[in-house]
């Protein structure tokens, strides 16, 4: 008569964590990565390559998503889920930027809808992030340094 052994449920989620991890597909476990254009202009393209069509331009700053990577080119998805690929030494990991998601939102001067409005940005600006203090994030706009909710805005 053969034994069955039960392992503490513990461990066995613990396994089957593991295995889950294992399994999922490699660029499930990239999309969280990002990147900000690291050029004055920039374009994005439909395919992995300069002989494919540049399907728009983005300036400085612009944050993207990466989806994938083929060679030295990154298929990207951006604030609007818009997808398209960027030759890889034209954007930066290491320059956070956010893009505003509100149609007009306030900067304030500290991470409190209590505090003062310091300025304003609307839909697509993008700004350069400094920091991040649990739900807000600290960036340089036109009108200075200010803070922005995490919820009005995209990216890094």
């Amino acid at each position: 008569m053969s034994r069955i052994h039960h392992l503490p449920l513990s461990l066995f989620l613990l396994l089957c964590t593991l295995l889950l991890a294992l399994a999922a597909p490699a660029h499930a476990q990239k999309q969280s990565d990002m990147v900000s254009v690291d050029r004055n202009l920039v374009r994005l393209r439909a395919g992995a390559g300069t002989n494919h069509e540049a399907l728009w331009e983005v300036t400085r700053g612009y944050p993207l998503q990466v989806l994938q990577r083929q060679g030295n080119w990154l298929q990207v998805q951006d604030f609007e889920k818009d997808t398209a690929w960027v030759y890889r030494p034209l954007v930066a990991s290491n320059k956070p930027h956010v893009i505003v998601t509100g149609k007009t939102v306030n900067l304030r001067s500290a991470p409190s809808t209590r505090s003062a409005v310091v300025g304003k940005a609307s839909y697509g600006d993008v700004l350069r992030k400094l920091g991040q203090r649990g739900d807000w994030v600290r960036v340089q706009a036109a009108q200075g340094r200010a803070w922005i909710s995490r919820t009005l805005v995209w990216g890094q």
